[in-house]
């Protein structure tokens, strides 16, 4: 049975319809607030940071109201990566973390991501125990008035998150000599990335770096890669850095203008740690990562797990097999020994140290060939039409097409109101009418 409120990444959608309303996040954060307080008897602390969407000034507030109401002691953050609050949840020791955010979405949808005090987003089991509260009457969840709990918003969010990463390295490590672009998509990271980066040494072109609450991943971030290419060859840069709307996601562009994707990262990291002896087990990549990953690893004796599509489920696999590196071709990409979440930040200084020693981002990135794979996204009113006959038909078509010369998925986006067809195959053609073929039964 399919969660009411929860996706494959948290609660999304467009602003002022449905669930994205001041109503319903002040019970998102009563109901939330009352799961977590009664995990943890002695402290009641929940944090909260966002992206830098205009939505946010509506939706912060009724959560805020929600988790006090509860009970809930609130620290907010104001805008900081999706990881900085996975982080700082933990090392702070909250209750829990709640990352206010669509993501890579437009600035007119909004949503959250929540985490348990390990700075981990939740299972499945414990969102349907927080979607049962969510629809309970509230008058059982509202706290004494005595009891009520108290906010405080503390500045120094991104300067913490900045020294956790700092950490994670030694100390002479340094990006002196290197010339980065860098786009920040309007987004979460706006302030952390420029600021590390030109702490560590590097000269820093920064992009998407102006957010005015509406230009969120308007033509810039990892969803709009273009621009970082074009930048890099007018600056002559060594390497160029795209994030997206909350910095989990990364997309590279080496010298020569080439963009880098995160199952090229994914090898690359793979080979490095393997080498380096840091490697636990294995890989784990999603239904849509390229085979062409899957046998480079192969090649290099690496063993590769594929999850279902979203990064809560490649760690939820990472954890089951104790692998410690994992992630997705969008650019969710999880460093096990570092993070418990995709970090956009934390995987570009994992890339730029092995990048250090006068190395060619196009010799250090390119790592496999990928096969030609092609996806389209066809927006739909109901995602459930990929249930409909004519179109289980047409997939049924495609796939018999395809024979054993590719694959095709077919999918519900659990972010976004579409239906994603992804094709691979040597040959181009077939990738062509595959798509045609399924893309027609839904239109």
């Amino acid at each position: 049975m399919k969660n009411k409120y929860f996706g494959t990444d948290g609660i999304r959608g467009t602003v002022n319809k449905g669930n994205i309303t001041g109503e319903k996040f002040f019970k998102f954060g009563l109901a939330s607030g009352n799961y977590f307080k009664n995990q943890k008897k002695t402290k009641q602390v929940a944090i909260i940071a966002k992206d830098t969407r205009l939505s946010g000034y509506t939706l912060e507030p009724a959560l805020v109201s929600g988790l006090v109401s509860g009970g809930m002691h609130v620290f907010t953050l104001g805008p900081l990566p999706t990881n900085g609050l996975a982080m700082l949840t933990k090392s702070m020791k909250a209750n829990m973390g709640i990352m206010i955010t669509a993501s890579h979405n437009p600035f007119y949808d909004n949503g959250l991501k929540l985490f348990g005090p390990d700075g981990m987003k939740l299972s499945d089991k414990i969102e349907k125990k927080i979607e049962k509260l969510i629809d309970a009457k509230n008058t059982k969840q509202l706290t004494d008035p005595k009891y009520l709990g108290r906010v405080k918003r503390l500045e120094d969010g991104n300067e913490k998150y900045i020294q956790i990463l700092k950490n994670n390295f030694p100390k002479d490590f340094n990006l002196k000599g290197i010339k980065i672009v860098l786009d920040c998509a309007n987004g979460a990271c706006y302030k952390a990335a420029p600021i590390l980066l030109k702490e560590l040494g590097a000269k820093v072109i920064p992009i998407g770096v102006n957010p005015n609450g509406t230009n969120i991943n308007e033509k810039c971030g990892s969803t709009y890669p273009s621009k970082i290419k074009f930048a890099v060859k007018k600056f002559k840069a060594h390497l160029g850095i795209s994030f997206d709307g909350d910095a989990d996601r990364i997309i590279m562009c080496d010298e020569k203008g080439k963009i880098i994707d995160g199952d090229q990262i994914i090898a690359m990291l793979a080979r490095r740690w393997k080498l380096k002896k840091i490697l636990k087990g294995g890989v784990v990549g999603t239904l849509m990562s390229n085979y062409g990953l899957e046998n480079f690893l192969k090649k290099e004796k690496i063993k590769f797990f594929r999850s279902k599509v979203g990064d809560r489920y490649v760690k939820e696999r990472m954890k089951k097999l104790n692998y410690n590196l994992g992630g997705e071709q969008s650019g969710h990409i999880i460093l096990g020994k570092f993070a418990t979440t995709g970090d956009g930040l934390l995987v570009a200084l994992e890339v730029l140290f092995s990048l250090r020693k006068n190395k060619k981002a196009s010799e250090l990135l390119n790592v496999f060939k990928p096969l030609p794979q092609t996806l389209e996204n066809v927006v739909v009113k109901d995602k459930e039409i990929i249930n409909n006959r004519i179109c289980k038909d047409a997939i049924k078509k495609a796939k018999v097409l395809m024979g054993n010369k590719g694959r095709i998925l077919v999918r519900k986006s659990g972010t976004e109101p579409k239906i994603r067809i992804m094709a691979e195959s040597l040959d181009k053609n077939l990738i062509s009418k595959s798509i045609r073929i399924i893309r027609k039964s839904i239109k």
